[in-house]
């Protein structure tokens, strides 16, 4: 499909044609959002192919039919969210867990218990990969018209060979039924399987010798993940299951650093890891070790916000010229929810976030964080043509300020008008 959005009252995030180039926002430059008004926006094949001010737009596209018009007076178009962090293919809710929450057990006792990840574990494991596409598929389609055109989801509900290899594989399978860009991400290491308690380390091995090499073998994921943190996976267990994951061509992505200081910044650093994800506990040394790398911090304010936590400290980060991301954790546990314009507004409410800064955050900054920012999270010529358009709205920090609203109108995945 071809399109013009003309008469656009903002069109928000664009750059010149090379502007593909850049990858990501950090520092200083997460304030910086370039804007053109009284816009145009041209789809050809999927594909941006232009884009300026209304006064600008050349004749020819007007009487050539092969275009659909839209008007968009009054109305804003931004770049689709980009969410780098979910694991929405599980089997049912966990809100039981929800209600010991508010009776005031933490996180860990839950988990103690045989909640938590376990609980998710095992209704995953008596459900088949027909019933968890179909779940899947429902909240797909949920957060596409929320504004959300690229995700990245999961394993790590399996903690068993097979289930592991089942949840990648109905993974796999929403990359053909979906148009959303989706990456896929091995999280074998998410906790310790009851039956292996007290005997941790044959789990990593489990992981290591046969989980990783079959996985690779089928080509069933693009990164390997691990839960670096107190009461999961030490620093010494998270390097070798990373360095087993390398050998077969997966780039990691860490937990790290939810519940406590636990080192995993500094792995996932160490190890190039394309992002270090929660970072509640994130001091001046873990600060240090993220300056200079290619390793995108991401803040998952879904999930302090639920669990009652502690919110990493955003803004310290940025003025040290750190770049951050911002994504949901879509989960049935911590985050149970895949909104994207909720995670826009909770950066700038409890992070402290400009709505530039915020922005940045969930679009060309998660795009990094996925590994895709060279074709989607921003407006550029050549990039994909996933954007949304907007309700009328007054301003663009109308987006994070109206947290309770739906602002989307119009979602545009590959260049096409998502019903």
């Amino acid at each position: 499909m071809n399109l013009i959005i003309k008469n656009i009252k903002e069109l928000v995030h664009v750059g010149p044609a090379n502007s593909r180039n850049r990858l990501k926002a950090e520092g200083k430059k997460m304030s910086e959002l370039k804007t053109i008004k009284d816009a145009y926006l041209i789809v050809e094949n999927g594909l941006i192919s232009g884009f300026g001010k209304m006064n600008d737009i050349e004749e020819q596209y007007y009487k050539n039919s092969k275009f659909k018009i839209i008007y968009a007076a009054n109305r804003m178009v931004f770049p689709c969210f980009c969410d780098s962090h979910t694991h929405l293919v599980y089997s049912g809710s966990r809100e039981i867990e929800y209600v010991d929450k508010i009776r005031g057990l933490s996180y860990e006792e839950i988990a103690k218990r045989g909640g938590g990840i376990l609980n998710s574990a095992k209704k995953l494991h008596m459900t088949s990969e027909e019933e968890l596409c179909i779940q899947a598929l429902s909240r797909l389609e949920e957060i596409k018209m929320l504004g959300t055109g690229a995700v990245e989801i999961k394993s790590g509900y399996g903690l068993t060979t097979d289930d592991e290899l089942k949840m990648l594989r109905v993974i796999k399978k929403l990359k053909m039924l979906s148009p959303l860009t989706i990456k896929a991400t091995f999280l074998g290491a998410h906790a310790v399987p009851a039956e292996y308690k007290g005997k941790q380390s044959d789990y990593v091995d489990l992981v290591i010798n046969e989980m990783i090499p079959l996985v690779a073998s089928e080509e069933l994921a693009d990164y390997i993940d691990v839960f670096c943190d107190r009461g999961f996976f030490t620093t010494d267990e998270t390097e070798r299951m990373l360095m087993a994951g390398i050998k077969y061509g997966l780039r990691p992505k860490i937990h790290a650093n939810e519940l406590d200081f636990s080192g995993g910044i500094q792995v996932g650093v160490k190890y190039n890891a394309l992002s270090v994800d929660h970072l509640e506990y994130t001091g001046d040394a873990e600060i240090q070790a993220l300056l200079n790398s290619e390793t995108m911090p991401t803040l998952l304010p879904g999930a302090a916000f639920f669990l009652g936590m502690p919110y990493a400290p955003a803004r310290k980060m940025i003025d040290a010229g750190l770049p951050i991301a911002l994504a949901s954790d879509f989960n049935p546990g911590s985050s149970p929810s895949g909104n994207m314009q909720l995670i826009l507004s909770m950066g700038c409410i409890n992070y402290k976030m400009l709505p530039e800064e915020a922005i940045n955050a969930v679009t060309i900054n998660g795009a990094y964080a996925m590994g895709v920012s060279d074709e989607l999270g921003s407006i550029a010529i050549g990039k994909k043509a996933n954007v949304f358009i907007t309700k009328p709205i007054p301003s663009l920090e109308f987006m994070p300020y109206a947290y309770g609203s739906n602002k989307v109108e119009t979602v545009i995945i590959n260049g096409k008008i998502q019903k």
